[in-house]
Formats: structure tokens, C-alpha cells, sequence
């Protein structure tokens, strides 16, 4: 009886803490949301803040494992020997995969009415495609199309927030009833 007692509580206290922590980030994000007002809706500002802030924290994570942790140096796993920079991208992804998708769900997209392993799978595949995206237009605009790799880079960004931003709001966090997104 003492675990369980032990394990309720300790549930109850990351849902009280998570609760809060959800309040606080959105009053944070919603602080800065005003100037923007004109210009966007709300959850779309929101989504560009934890979007804009987990690939911050993705990126530092990447440089921090690359220079810090693996000191620029090959990984042997025994069966395959993964390049740093390689390593490094799997080390931050291991922890902004899934600090989007709590930011993502809880923040940007709450009203979703999908069970959480469908939206988890659904934006895993997302992650994905975005992933296999930036692969792909930043051969297209670099080797055929000729720009300047940091162009390229940006202009591949735009592109696949817009798509990101869309698949999330109309796929994978959807609301029963916004399953299609609006007719132009």
C-alpha cells in the first residue's frame, strides 16, 4: 500500500506541477503575443515561440554535444562508426523530439481531440517528413538551382515551418471537425 500511496502522489504532483508549468509558459508567450496581434492569430504566434524556442534548444544542444561532449571525434558503437556532427543530431534529437511534442500538445494545440499515442506517432512521422523535406530542398535550391547554401538554408525553413505548422494544426493535433483545412 505505501508505493501506491507513494506512486498517487508523486502522479499528482507532476499533473499539479504540469499544470502550472503549462500556465506559466502561456502567460510568458501570451505577454510577448500583443504587437503581434495584428498580424497573426494566437495559437499561431504560440506556435512560432515554441517552435522558434525548441529549435534554439535543439541547436544548442547539437553544438554542446558536438564540441563538448564528443569533442568532434567518430562514435564507435561496435556494429557502425557514426560521424560527430551525426551523433551530435541524434543526441539533441533526442530530447527536442520530445520537448516539441509536449509543447506542441499542451501549448500550441490543446483542443485536440486525438488519443496522445496517435498524435505522438503522427508527429513522429512528421518529423520525419520534415526531416527527409529539409534533405531534399536543400539539395534542389543548392545543387540545381545554384544559391548561396545560407539562402538555400532559409528560404528551406520557410518552407517546411509553413508545411510543419499546417500538417500539425490540420493532421496531427486536428480537432474533430478541422480535418480539412480551409478551401482558398
Amino acid at each position: 500500500m505505501g508505493r501506491t500511496g507513494s506512486a498517487v502522489r508523486f502522479l499528482n504532483a507532476l499533473s499539479y506541477f504540469r499544470g502550472d508549468m503549462k500556465r506559466f509558459l502561456l502567460s510568458v508567450i501570451d505577454w510577448f503575443y500583443p504587437p503581434f496581434r495584428r498580424i497573426m492569430p494566437l495559437q499561431t504566434f504560440r506556435y512560432a515561440a515554441c517552435g522558434g524556442g525548441n529549435t534554439v534548444l535543439d541547436i544548442s544542444l547539437f553544438a554542446v554535444s558536438y564540441n563538448y561532449i564528443l569533442h568532434k571525434q567518430v562514435v564507435h558503437l561496435g556494429f557502425i562508426a557514426l560521424k560527430p556532427y551525426i551523433a551530435a543530431l541524434f543526441m539533441a534529437f533526442c530530447v527536442s523530439f520530445p520537448s516539441g511534442f509536449f509543447l506542441m500538445r499542451y501549448l500550441v494545440f490543446p483542443e485536440s481531440d486525438l488519443r496522445g499515442r496517435v498524435q505522438l506517432f503522427r508527429y513522429f512521422l512528421l518529423v520525419l517528413t520534415c526531416l527527409f523535406l529539409n534533405y531534399v530542398f536543400m539539395r534542389i535550391f543548392v545543387e540545381y538551382c545554384y544559391f548561396y547554401p545560407t539562402v538555400a538554408r532559409l528560404i528551406t525553413t520557410v518552407l517546411v515551418v509553413i508545411f510543419s505548422y499546417l500538417t500539425q494544426k490540420y493532421f496531427t493535433f486536428r480537432v474533430k471537425g478541422e480535418g480539412r483545412p480551409p478551401t482558398m
